[in-house]
C-alpha cells in the first residue's frame, strides 16, 4: 500500500479550509461537489494523508489532482489549474510527499502560460538535457519560469553537494517537461535541511545569467529508500511584469486594400500584419466578424448584432481567391463595380453586400458539385455541423420568409432538429438554398484561418470580440429558446455618451437554465473563437455579474434596471420614515409645470394624451401608457420636428418615475429608477423626502447588490475561464460595482482603462502609469471619438489635461497638433500595463502629413444614436501605409524605446 501525503502552503484565518481534489474515487473523482477537507497544520500549512486502498492497475497512471479553497460563507474557490500530478505508475515508493504552491489564477505568470504568449509571443526555449527516470531518486523538483530567452534554460544550485553546494560549475541541470522545468535527485546521503535557488543559465554563453530574486528557499524533508518527495515549487522567484506588448485596434471592414471590395477582408489582415511586424506592434484587435444579416439594410452593418454567435459575416470573404485561376472570368465580370467601391470614402454597405452576393451565387453554382467531394470541407462540415446545419437552414428560412422572426415561420417557428436536417440534406429539392451557405462559411473560415497563421508567423497575435448579446431573432434563440429572457432587452445605464441610456434590442440570458449544462453554449462560443484568436475581449463583462435589463414595452435605457439585483422592501420605506405612496412613486408625476418644463408655454399638443384630475395632475391615457405604444403611434405620422418632440417628451413622461415595481412581488418589492435626481419627480419632493429617499438610492445601487454581484459572477466566470486557454481581457466600463476589479484580479482577467474614463471618483483622467500590469490601455475606442476629435470637443477638458497631464503651462492648442497626439500615444507605451492598444487613426495621427484631414470623419460609432452606421475606413491603403518608411520607422523607434514586445528574464 502506498501512502501519498499532500503537503500545501496556505494561510488561513478562522473559519476558512482548503480541500483536495483529484481524478481517483478517493479525491471525489474530480467532482469539486466531493473534495475532501484537508487538516490544519500549523500557520503556514495544511496536510492530507492518502492510503491508496485501489490495486495499481485499477488506478489511472497519472493521479491528478488540485486544491480548493473554503471561504467563511461557505463560498469554494479553485486554484487555476497547473499540471499538478503524480506519476503513480512510474513511483515505486511506499511513501509519496508532495509539497505544493497555490497556483493563485490572478498570478501576472499564469497570463504568460496562455496560448497567444506560449505559442506565438514568447521565445521557445529549449532543454538541454532529457527527463531522468525516477528509479533510484528519492526528490523530484519542479519549477516553471516563462519568460526565458531562446538559448536559455534552468539550473538548481543549493547548500548540499548534490545540488553543486553553490558552485556554479556544480549547477544541475533541469529538463522541459510540459511548462515545467524538472529534475530528479537522489538525496539519502545529504544533510537537511538543504538550502537552494533556481537560476537562469545561458546555454550560449555557458555562464547563469541571474539567480531567483528572495531568500533561498528551504527543504526541510529527509529521504529515504522507500520514499519519495515531489516538490512542486510553482513559479520562479523573477519579476513577472516586465513583458509589455503594443497593438493596434482597427475593425475588419475599416481596412483598405488596393485590391479591395470597398469593404475590409480577412485577407487584408495580412496586410496589417505586415505593417505591424515592421512597426513593432504584437497584436491586431478587431471588432466581431459574426453574421448580422438581419434586415438586409444597412442597419445590418453594426457588428455587435449577430444572427449567429458562430457564423462568420460573408461580407469579409474575398471573391477573387474563392474563384481562383478556373473561375476568374465569373470575378473579372464585375471588375469596374469592385473598383467603384473600393475608391469609395466610407463602405457602403448594401451596395458591398449586393456586388458580393451576385458573384458567390455565380461561384457556388460553378463550383458545387467539386466542392461538396473536398475533403477539407467534409471536415470542415463535420467540425461544424452543430452549429452549421441550423445557421443554414435558418438562412434560407430567414430569406424564405423575409424575415428573421422566426416565430411568424408557421411550421418552422419552433425549432426541430429532424426537420433542420432534412431541409439541409443534399437530397432535399431546395438544398442549394442552404448548401451555399456551407460554401460560403468554410471559405470565410479557410481565409480567417489562414490570416491568423499569416500573423503568427510575424509574430502578431489576434484578439477577437466577444459581444454580451445576440440578436433576438437569431438562429441561437430559435435553436435555444430556453437560454434567453426575450420578454427583456439588454442595454446600459445612462453616462455621458448615452444620456438615456443604451438599450441594444439583445434579449438578456437566462443564466439558471445556462448553468444547468455548466455554461456549454458560451463554451462552444469560445471553443470557435479560439480556431482563430488568440486572446479576445467580453463586451461589457459587468454582464456576467449583472445586465442592464429593460423590459419589452420601453424603449429607451433609462427604463431599465440591474438584473439580478436584491429589491427594496416596501418596509424600508417606513423604517426609514418615508410614507410610501404608490401613485407618486412608481407611476408618471405630471403636472403643468412640468409640460411646460418639457415643452415650453405651448402644452396643448400633448394635452391630447393625457388625461386631467381634480389635483392638476395628469395621466397618461390609455394606449400610451408605455413607450413602445407612443413609438409605435408615431411610427405612423409623418415625421415633423412638433412630432419628434411631442414623442420625445411622452418618452420622458413615462420614465419621470422614481420606483419600478419589481417581480414575482410587484406590490411589496421594488427597483430605484436609475439617476432619480435627475427626474422631475424627484425634484417636485420636500427636502426631507428626497434626502430619505437618497440614502435608500445608495444603499441599493452602491452596497447591498456587491456581495450577490460577487457571488453570481463567481458561479459563471472560473468555469467559463478554464474552458479556454486564450488570453482574456475584459471591457469593464460604466456603471463598475466595487466588487469587479477584484474578481478581474482574483481570476486573472485584465481589465481596460482608457485615459478620458477614470473610474476612480473625483480623477478627470486615468493616469496611464498607474496602470496594473494585467491590464489593457487606450487612449481612445471605436465607441468613442479619437484623440484629435476628442482634443476639439470640449476646449476645457482638454485645457486642464495640457496643463495638468502634459505638464505644460499657458493656452492648449487649439487642435490636436501631431507631438500633442505623439505624447499621448508615448504616454500610454511608458504604462507598466501589459497591453497598450491604440486605435489606428490614433497611430496616424502622429504624423502631420499621413493623417485624415477631419478627425471627425475617424469615429467609427456613436453609442448614443441607437441605428448608427458602421462604415469608417482608413484613408489610404495598407499597401500605402506599408510605404510610409520614415513613419514606419518613427513608430518602430517609440515601441522599441519603451521597451514593449521584448523577453526581459
Amino acid at each position: 500500500m502506498t501512502t501519498i501525503h499532500f503537503y500545501i502552503r496556505f494561510s488561513t484565518q478562522f473559519g476558512q479550509g482548503l480541500l483536495l481534489s483529484g481524478n481517483i474515487a478517493q479525491l471525489g473523482n474530480g467532482d469539486p461537489t466531493h473534495a475532501i477537507n484537508m487538516q490544519y497544520l500549523n500557520d503556514s500549512f495544511w496536510h492530507y494523508e492518502l492510503q491508496l486502498e485501489n490495486e495499481p492497475e485499477t488506478l489511472p497512471s497519472v493521479i491528478e489532482y488540485k486544491y480548493l479553497f473554503r471561504e467563511k460563507n461557505g463560498g469554494i474557490y479553485e486554484e487555476w489549474p497547473d499540471g499538478k500530478c503524480i506519476d503513480i505508475k512510474k513511483i515505486t515508493a511506499e511513501e509519496i510527499c508532495v509539497n505544493d504552491t497555490w497556483n493563485f489564477a490572478g498570478q501576472n505568470e499564469n497570463a504568460l502560460y496562455t496560448n497567444p504568449f506560449q505559442q506565438v509571443l514568447l521565445p521557445v526555449s529549449k532543454s538541454p538535457v532529457k527527463p531522468q527516470p525516477y528509479r533510484g531518486n528519492t526528490h523530484l523538483f519542479k519549477v516553471k519560469a516563462p519568460l526565458l530567452q531562446k538559448d536559455e534554460s534552468i539550473c538548481l544550485m543549493g547548500s548540499s553537494p548534490m545540488l553543486g553546494a553553490w558552485t556554479v560549475d556544480k549547477a544541475v541541470w533541469m529538463s522541459k517537461e510540459d511548462n515545467w522545468w524538472t529534475v530528479k535527485l537522489n538525496l539519502s546521503k545529504e544533510t537537511f535541511p538543504i538550502a537552494y535557488k533556481y537560476v537562469v543559465y545561458n546555454t550560449t554563453t555557458k555562464k547563469i545569467v541571474r539567480y531567483e530574486d528572495g531568500d533561498n528557499r528551504l527543504l526541510h524533508d529527509t529521504a529515504g529508500k522507500k520514499k519519495v518527495t515531489i516538490l512542486h515549487d510553482g513559479f520562479i522567484h523573477f519579476t513577472n511584469n516586465t513583458w509589455r506588448g503594443a497593438g493596434v485596434a482597427i475593425p475588419v471592414f475599416s481596412l483598405r486594400s488596393a485590391n479591395g471590395s470597398g469593404v475590409g477582408e480577412f485577407n487584408d489582415i495580412k496586410l496589417l500584419a505586415d505593417w505591424a511586424k515592421k512597426t513593432g506592434l504584437r497584436l491586431i484587435q478587431i471588432l466581431p466578424v459574426n453574421d448580422t444579416t438581419d434586415s438586409k439594410t444597412w442597419r445590418d452593418s453594426y457588428p455587435y448584432n449577430a444572427i449567429s454567435a458562430f457564423a462568420l459575416h460573408p461580407i469579409y470573404l474575398n471573391l477573387e481567391q474563392v474563384a481562383g485561376k478556373d473561375d476568374e472570368a465569373i470575378f473579372k465580370q464585375n471588375s469596374k463595380k469592385k473598383i467603384e467601391l473600393n475608391d469609395l470614402p466610407e463602405s457602403d454597405y448594401e451596395k458591398v453586400m449586393s456586388y458580393k452576393w451576385n458573384i458567390i451565387k455565380k461561384l457556388y453554382r460553378q463550383q458545387k458539385t467539386a466542392f461538396l467531394k473536398d475533403p477539407a470541407y467534409l471536415d470542415f462540415f463535420e467540425n461544424n455541423r452543430q452549429w452549421l446545419v441550423p445557421y443554414a437552414a435558418f438562412c434560407y428560412l430567414r430569406d424564405k420568409f423575409k424575415t428573421t422572426d422566426f416565430t411568424t415561420w408557421r411550421e418552422y417557428a419552433v425549432f426541430n432538429t429532424e426537420t433542420v436536417e432534412n431541409l439541409c440534406n443534399p437530397s432535399h429539392k431546395d438544398f442549394d438554398q442552404t448548401g451555399i451557405y456551407f460554401f460560403i462559411q468554410f471559405h470565410l473560415h479557410t481565409q480567417l484561418k489562414s490570416a491568423a497563421d499569416y500573423a503568427h508567423k510575424k509574430g502578431i497575435i489576434l484578439k477577437g470580440d466577444i459581444p454580451i448579446g445576440v440578436n433576438r431573432y437569431s438562429c441561437d434563440v430559435w435553436m435555444n429558446p430556453e437560454l434567453f429572457h426575450t420578454d427583456m432587452q439588454a442595454g446600459a445605464p445612462p453616462d455621458d455618451f448615452a444620456v438615456k441610456g443604451q438599450n441594444w434590442g439583445f434579449p438578456t440570458y437566462n443564466w439558471e437554465q445556462m448553468e444547468h449544462d455548466n455554461f456549454e453554449w458560451w463554451k462552444l462560443r469560445f471553443e470557435q473563437m479560439s480556431r482563430y484568436f488568440d486572446a479576445f475581449r467580453i463586451d461589457h463583462i459587468l454582464g456576467f455579474f449583472r445586465i442592464w435589463s429593460i423590459p419589452s414595452h420601453a424603449v429607451e435605457g433609462v427604463m431599465g434596471h440591474f438584473v439580478s439585483a436584491i429589491p427594496v422592501h416596501i418596509n424600508e420605506f417606513a423604517r426609514k420614515g418615508i410614507t410610501f405612496e404608490y401613485a407618486r412613486f412608481c407611476q408618471p408625476f405630471i403636472d403643468n409645470s412640468i409640460l411646460q418644463e418639457m415643452l415650453g408655454e405651448n402644452i396643448t399638443p400633448v394635452l391630447e394624451f393625457l388625461t386631467t384630475h381634480a389635483d392638476g395632475t395628469y395621466s397618461l391615457k390609455e394606449g400610451f401608457t408605455t413607450q413602445r405604444q407612443v413609438e409605435q403611434y408615431f411610427a405612423k405620422k409623418e415625421i415633423t420636428e412638433q412630432n419628434v418632440q411631442l414623442q420625445t417628451a411622452l418618452y420622458d413622461l413615462i420614465s419621470n418615475v422614481i420606483l419600478f415595481e419589481a417581480e414575482p412581488s410587484p406590490s411589496h418589492h421594488f427597483h430605484f429608477r436609475i439617476d432619480i435626481a435627475a427626474t422631475s419627480s424627484f425634484r417636485h419632493l420636500d427636502t426631507h423626502t428626497q434626502n430619505l429617499l437618497k440614502e435608500l438610492y445608495e444603499d441599493y445601487f452602491y452596497h447591498r447588490q456587491d456581495e450577490h454581484w460577487s457571488s453570481i459572477a463567481m458561479r459563471k466566470l472560473p468555469a467559463l475561464k478554464k474552458s479556454t486557454n486564450m488570453l482574456i481581457c475584459g471591457e469593464d466600463l460604466g456603471m463598475v460595482p466595487a466588487c469587479v476589479p477584484e474578481i478581474m484580479r482574483i481570476l486573472g482577467i485584465l481589465s481596460l482603462d482608457i485615459q478620458r474614463m477614470p473610474k476612480q471618483p473625483g480623477i478627470e483622467f486615468f493616469n496611464p502609469a498607474t496602470a496594473r500590469y494585467l491590464s489593457v490601455i487606450t487612449p481612445s475606442t471605436h465607441d468613442m471619438s479619437t484623440i484629435r476629435a476628442w482634443w476639439e470637443e470640449n476646449r476645457e477638458k482638454t485645457q486642464h489635461f495640457f496643463n495638468h497631464e502634459m505638464k505644460h503651462p499657458g493656452l492648449a492648442p487649439f487642435f490636436c497638433e501631431p507631438w500633442i497626439n505623439k505624447f499621448i500615444i508615448i504616454q500610454h507605451l511608458y504604462s507598466p500595463a501589459m497591453w497598450s492598444i491604440f486605435q489606428l487613426q490614433d497611430i496616424m495621427g502622429i504624423d502631420g502629413k499621413l493623417r485624415r484631414k477631419d478627425p471627425v470623419a475617424e469615429r467609427i460609432n456613436i453609442p448614443a444614436i441607437p441605428r448608427y452606421y458602421w462604415r469608417y475606413r482608413m484613408h489610404i491603403s495598407l499597401e500605402k501605409l506599408l510605404e510610409e518608411t520614415d513613419f514606419n520607422k518613427e513608430l518602430l523607434s517609440y515601441i522599441n524605446l519603451s521597451g514593449r514586445g521584448i523577453t526581459k528574464t
